[in-house]
């Protein structure tokens, strides 16, 4: 996926919520606002992905900043408050009568906690909305590849899970737990290190995930998305071996996308963005599932 006119906007914004939490330093941040200007105006084109634009941002202001972290206080609160929620999603999947019910409700829960997302222009949530979004997903599901991905994962053994955002992290938990029983293998990928407020090995200790699935590994990078040619070698390991793949997030939606795929990958997602939602045919605000290749 390619950036479009308006992610100049929200590359900036983003850029700039995110120096208001790294560093309280005027000049710091007068410093790295204007670097940045020049590394979009060298890099920002036609062919640009948003993610890897994302990705040299980020990496800018925790250079500049010294700051390793600056969504560390907004992912602690996303985990608390979806933990607050899990009981309540929990008897959403529960309800389900058969192993199918069970893995879409599972599947749509994950979607929804795809909201828990910082910084998008125009794009909020708070406790009430993702009640909310639970009660409505099905409603919302724009594209729905749930029955397919469901009889790819039945004739399976190894599933890669690339999780996405802190918070987010915790409605995970009701998809793996589904995954695993169904008889799957299940290895559970997050970040390597802080980038954005996308999950690292922390957010996994939280929320007890470790617990339910086979294995936890990192990317070994703090990419936007996925980046092959930064992975560890543990995990380029874990994505050959996997024969299906749940992608969590736009992130990696926006860089699957550049890859020509040679295994299926089950992308599950909400469109907080017009581009995002414009390449994949719909509006904002909707909820994805989408089978690739």
């Amino acid at each position: 996926m390619k950036v479009e006119a308006e992610c100049a906007a929200c590359l900036l914004s983003r850029a700039a919520a995110q120096l208001t939490e790294a560093t309280t330093n005027p000049a710091l941040r007068f410093r790295t606002m204007s670097e940045l200007l020049k590394l979009f105006s060298k890099e920002f084109g036609y062919t640009a992905v948003p993610a890897r634009l994302g990705t040299k941002r980020d990496r800018l202001i925790r250079r500049i900043t010294g700051s390793s972290d600056p969504y560390a206080r907004a992912k602690k609160k996303s985990n608390q408050k979806a933990m607050k929620l899990l009981p309540y999603a929990s008897r959403i999947v529960e309800e389900g009568y058969t192993q199918r019910d069970r893995f879409k409700k599972a599947c749509l829960c994950a979607v929804v906690g795809n909201v828990m997302e910082f910084d998008i222009p125009g794009h909020r949530f708070t406790s009430t909305t993702l009640k909310k979004s639970f009660k409505e997903a099905a409603k919302d599901l724009v594209v729905n590849d749930i029955d397919k991905a469901y009889e790819l994962a039945k004739g399976s053994r190894r599933v890669l899970y690339l999780a996405d955002n802190a918070g987010e992290i915790v409605f995970d938990t009701l998809l793996v737990s589904q995954l695993k029983n169904m008889g799957l293998e299940v290895t559970f990928v997050v970040k390597g290190s802080p980038v954005l407020n996308d999950a690292t090995l922390e957010d996994v200790a939280f929320c007890g995930i470790d617990k339910i699935a086979d294995r936890i590994i990192t990317t070994g990078t703090d990419a936007v998305g996925l980046s092959l040619k930064e992975v560890s070698p543990e995990f380029l390991k874990a994505y050959d071996e996997a024969e299906l793949v749940f992608a969590k997030g736009m992130g990696y939606a926006e860089t699957l996308t550049e890859y020509k795929l040679t295994k299926p990958h089950f992308l599950l997602f909400r469109t907080k963005c017009n581009p995002v939602a414009n390449f994949f045919c719909t509006s904002r605000g909707r909820n994805i599932a989408k089978l690739m290749p």
